[in-house]
């Protein structure tokens, strides 16, 4: 993509179903949970690379015995830095007490990571800051077994400051607002609250405390945990949980914005972010690999068995579309066909805009996850050159010669690798006209293949900020001198802030935005900016189910085409010599192209829940009175 967005996260979780002995029996290695969470995090590092943790649990360790084991980088390389810190802790101990190499329980007992039970996470920080603090797992620590909790996910709240409020009104003295924070505590409150009633219920039957401990964790009800935690959480989550005596969960927001996918056999119970990632580490078919449903949690007690539990009345499913078009791996096989489906349903408008020239047309794409969609593109238009061959033998077939033949048939698509981006260059110099003349050379291009009268067609993901284009790539590409350049985007117009763990916060990042407030200028109703702003100041105080989103009044006075139009004038100046057209992808092809994955409230406005409405609120208003502060 070539304006990088940055996305929360990727979880990946592992329970072991048989003792270590067997894992060491059959695959070598005691080791073998630790080494398949190696594998599961790095192919998730695409979810984010800010930070990286794992934290494992050894199940039915003794008192005294350490249990938990945490370990958390935001080194550059994360992921590679704690599976290094605990291949040294490790390496330490047997090289200490190399009688441990074959004693499976020794290890257990002595060498921290090595258990039943883990949860990785890898994080982008979407707030900016990434101090270590703010790295998952999350740990609350308790001495009683049961009631620690470690906690990772995947996911913004956009309601974390009434979660706080209500962690104040239960009492408690939350040390910062972050979601993550308030959503653990609010977990912790009623797993507390769970042990403390199971307690009392098990000292009336005359159980000591000692006693009760092993029933506690047997009759903990986590389904009634997590309903009565999530009851006032507005947002998209995937969130994974490990209570200390060795319960586990996976909960997923009611109308499924983040993914979650988990597979279950006699040895382990898997849960990741992505399908594909279970599918190769685990080397198991697509059809058993099952997404965990919206509203409801993968629970595993202690003693291996697993249920998938309701938690959450479902909503509409609303899947977030940018995990297909962009930030889950392309390998999992219906993401595939869903990318090349973006592009095939956007070249009846390429063609529009080249005027069916697919001679003197050069199409490419802008590396790297663009080439699936590019591929599908390119079928498109060979199909419409085959069209055009047929046509002219149909046309000629009276006077068709060999050699005419020959001429008709010779005629290829013309496919390149126009863009190539260089390594990530950093600028020592603040000074803008310094750092504008640095980001123009982030790609670089192929020269030679473009003709003066050929038309230069780049497919991109999607078009948000519009900076890379138009101080770097439509620079570079008119370098080549073509006579037209087409910037296709597979996603339409991103219009709206994300707030369900996309870093799009901002209402003027957008080129859409203010392609549609320079049309409201141009058109003498730049009014209706501040109508929109006085109707969203109105709706403060309201109830989030209450407010609606009059940021689409913005918008509405144009078609979708006026607003590319407008886009592409905003990208390309005066030194650009080619003549510049943006198409972008439509809602209803998109939703043609990933029918199953249907939210799209940063391209329609429409929020799958009420928190949203109130985002893009604040975001507006913030814009209003040039308020730099996110608006969650």
């Amino acid at each position: 993509m070539s304006d990088a967005l940055k996305h929360e996260c990727g979880i990946a979780q592992i329970r072991l179903l048989k003792p270590l002995e067997y894992y060491k029996e059959k695959y070598g290695t005691a080791f073998y949970g630790l080494n398949k969470m190696y594998l599961m995090m790095e192919k998730q590092h695409n979810r984010g690379q800010d930070g990286a943790g794992l934290a494992s649990i050894k199940l039915d360790t003794l008192p005294g015995e350490r249990y938990i084991s945490r370990v958390r980088s935001n080194q550059a390389q994360p992921i590679q830095d704690i599976f290094a810190q605990i291949n040294d802790r490790i390496n330490e101990e047997l090289k200490l007490n190399p009688e441990y190499a074959e004693d499976v329980e020794a290890q257990k007992k002595n060498i921290p990571y090595i258990g039943e039970l883990f949860l990785g996470h890898v994080r982008y920080g979407t707030f900016g800051k990434n101090s270590i603090e703010s790295v998952h797992p999350f740990l609350r620590q308790n001495n009683w077994m049961h009631r620690n909790l470690i906690l990772a996910g995947n996911f913004n709240m956009t309601n974390v400051f009434k979660l706080f409020d209500n962690l104040v009104e239960l009492g408690q003295h939350p040390k910062e607002r972050a979601d993550t924070v308030t959503v653990m505590e609010k977990i912790g409150h009623f797993l507390d609250s769970e042990v403390r009633k199971l307690y009392k219920k098990l000292k009336k039957q005359g159980y000591s405390k000692r006693e009760a401990s092993p029933h506690i964790a047997e009759m903990l009800n986590v389904a009634k945990i997590l309903k009565k935690s999530s009851k006032d959480w507005d947002g998209g989550y995937a969130m994974a949980g490990l209570m200390g005596h060795g319960d586990s969960f996976v909960l997923r927001d009611p109308a499924g914005i983040r993914p979650a996918y988990y597979y279950k056999d006699d040895e382990v119970v898997v849960v990741a972010s992505e399908r594909p990632v279970i599918q190769t580490v685990f080397n198991v078919p697509f059809d058993e690999v099952t997404e965990l449903p919206p509203g409801h949690a993968l629970i595993t007690k202690k003693n291996g068995t697993t249920t998938i539990k309701k938690i959450i009345e479902p909503l509409e499913r609303k899947a977030c579309s940018f995990e297909r078009i962009y930030f889950s791996r392309g390998s999992d096989a219906e993401i595939y066909e869903e990318r090349k489906q973006l592009g095939k349903y956007i070249m009846p408008d390429v063609l529009k805009a080249i005027d069916h020239d697919t001679i003197n047309s050069v199409f490419s794409f802008i590396p790297n996850t663009a080439e699936t969609s590019f591929y599908g593109m390119v079928e498109a238009a060979q199909d419409e050159l085959n069209r055009q061959k047929n046509q002219a033998i149909l046309k000629e077939r009276d006077t068709l010669t060999d050699e005419r033949l020959t001429e008709i048939l010779s005629h290829r698509l013309r496919t390149e690798k126009i863009a190539i981006k260089d390594a990530k260059l950093r600028t020592f110099i603040t000074e803008d006209s310094s750092r504008d003349d640095l980001v123009a050379h982030v790609y670089d291009v192929t020269y030679g293949v473009v003709k003066p009268e050929d038309n230069l067609v780049i497919i991109d993901d999607s078009i948000v900020r519009g900076t890379t284009l138009k101080k770097s790539i439509l620079k570079m590409m008119d370098r080549l001198g073509p006579k037209k350049i087409v910037v296709v985007s597979s996603a339409p117009q991103i219009r709206y802030p994300d707030c369900y763990g996309i870093d799009m916060a901002r209402l003027e990042d957008f080129v859409a935005f203010k392609a549609a407030l320079e049309l409201l200028k141009e058109n003498g109703n730049y009014d209706v900016v501040k109508e929109v702003y006085e109707k969203c100041k109105a709706q403060v105080d309201l109830k989030d189910t209450e407010v609606y989103n009059f940021v689409k009044e913005i918008y509405a006075p144009f078609t979708d085409e006026q607003i590319s139009d407008k886009i592409a004038e905003l990208l390309s100046d005066e030194t650009i010599n080619a003549d510049v057209k943006v198409i972008y992808q439509t809602v209803d092809k998109l939703h043609k192209a990933c029918p199953h994955n249907l939210g799209d409230w940063y391209f329609t406005g429409d929020y799958p829940t009420p928190g949203g409405n109130r985002v893009v609120n604040r975001a507006f208003i913030n814009f209003y009175e040039g308020n730099k502060a996110r608006a969650y």
